[in-house]
């Protein structure tokens, strides 16, 4: 995927139970110099039926929420790599803060890295760093394609 080429969407699912954070990620695409394309689920269950549904045609990255009601991002992740099919999926965890210790967090990003997740993201409540933040997951995944495309 080349970033000189915006009429090439770069194709976005983001799982989040939370309205409001929807529309802000949402409204901070907009706004990003990468052409894309979204698509949002509201909850872990949505998620993985919209999935099974579109294996033919998956998204470039998921961003998935961790705290999601019916079924967490955890379980999710967890069943995306052990799906044949979905395994490649680059997964980008988004959620809000933990606010029991860095210490804990730290764990957290290990522990998801293991699982599969190609990043972390905490959701900020400056719509600014919104924007940066997840500017900076997309050039990661970006990057990532790109390279993978070179090897083959």
């Amino acid at each position: 995927m080349n970033n000189n080429q915006p009429h090439t969407p770069f194709n976005i699912l983001l799982a989040d139970d939370d309205m409001d954070d929807r529309f802000f990620f949402t409204k901070a695409l907009k706004e990003l110099t990468v052409a894309t394309q979204l698509v949002t689920v509201n909850n872990g269950e949505q998620l993985m039926e919209y999935l099974h549904l579109n294996t033919a045609n998956l998204p470039h990255v998921l961003f998935l929420d961790l705290s999601m009601p019916r079924k967490t991002g955890f379980e999710c992740l967890a069943e995306i790599k052990e799906h044949e099919l979905l395994k490649n999926l680059p997964v980008v965890m988004y959620t809000t803060s933990y606010t029991r210790s860095l210490d804990f967090e730290d764990k957290l990003k290990n522990t998801l890295s293991k699982m599969g997740a190609k990043d972390y993201i905490r959701k900020p409540g400056d719509f600014e760093i919104l924007k940066q933040v997840i500017h900076e997951a997309l050039l990661k995944v970006i990057a990532e394609i790109e390279l993978e495309h070179k090897e083959l």
